[in-house]
């Protein structure tokens, strides 16, 4: 019920604290200052959602000491191959320190075999412990691409 607003919304805590009130001002306080368009506004109440936020137990993971390494591969695969599937292999194959796997594109078009598309995929290893040297990382990737290829019939681009 705040006449700032034209629309708004009020979260608060069950005790009835208010947490944050969100909307769009009023007609009337944009013609005060002269503005055409929409302005959305947001008021946080620090104190209230510190409190409330006081009562929540929080867990964190450190941030790792050492280096991630990122790789790329471009696959040839069926059309009816899903990047789920890629995914569930190559987390089978390496998954201590397989961090995160990254579909960033799909092409299906012309300068392809009939019945084929490629995903480009990213890869994010990272060992909590120590770094990664190159002859590991290598030795990952030659077994990530082994087994995409063996059970997809995976192709590299």
């Amino acid at each position: 019920d705040n006449n700032i607003f034209s629309k708004g919304v009020n979260y608060e805590t069950r005790a009835g604290k208010v947490l944050v009130e969100l909307g769009i001002l009023s007609l009337k306080l944009k013609k005060a200052f002269d503005i055409e368009q929409d302005v959305f506004y947001a008021d946080i109440h620090w104190d209230n959602l510190m409190k409330a936020v006081k009562k929540v137990n929080l867990t964190y993971t450190d941030i790792s000491k050492y280096p991630s390494v990122s790789r790329d591969l471009a696959l040839l695969v069926d059309k009816n191959v899903e990047f789920a599937q890629i995914e569930q292999i190559a987390r089978q194959t390496e998954k201590k320190l397989l961090k995160s796997v990254v579909l960033f594109d799909v092409y299906e078009g012309e300068h392809l075999p009939e019945g084929k598309k490629s995903y480009a995929v990213n890869f994010i290893l990272q060992d909590e412990e120590k770094t990664l040297n190159d002859k590991q990382i290598d030795a990952i990737m030659k077994k990530l691409i082994a087994n995409l290829t063996g059970k997809l019939n995976a192709e590299l681009r």
